[in-house]
């Protein structure tokens, strides 16, 4: 048994999928009535349907990736600190833990990390 979607409330569904696609590889895959769902290589979906006012999550609360290793977090991390991608947090790069947490643009918090 393995996890294989996430159901997230946003303001805007293209914006979103936007964000999903060019920072976490996941790609359109269909549509249900307004809802846009997307997956990612290892099939995942994600979907994202739209709401007027997205609630925020209670502190703590969060997903994350986990990358195939320290080098991919630590790009990833770089490129989202030169495109000034709000919330995204310094990099913590220790022994055996290198990590660091974002923000979608609905402020969604994202850990993305590699152990």
């Amino acid at each position: 048994m393995a996890l294989n979607h996430l159901h997230l409330h946003v303001a805007d569904t293209d914006r979103a999928a936007r964000f999903y696609a060019s920072w976490f590889g996941f790609r359109p895959h269909m549509r249900h009535g307004d809802i846009v769902f997307l997956r990612d290589d290892a099939g995942v979906d994600l979907a994202l349907a739209p709401k007027d006012a997205v609630e925020p999550w209670p502190a703590g609360v969060h997903f994350g990736f986990r990358m195939g290793d320290g080098d991919e977090v630590r790009t990833l991390h770089q490129q989202l600190r030169e495109a000034s991608i709000d919330g995204t947090s310094e990099l913590v790069d220790d022994e055996d833990f290198v990590g660091f947490r974002t923000r979608d643009p609905d402020g969604h918090l994202i850990e993305v990390y590699f152990e």
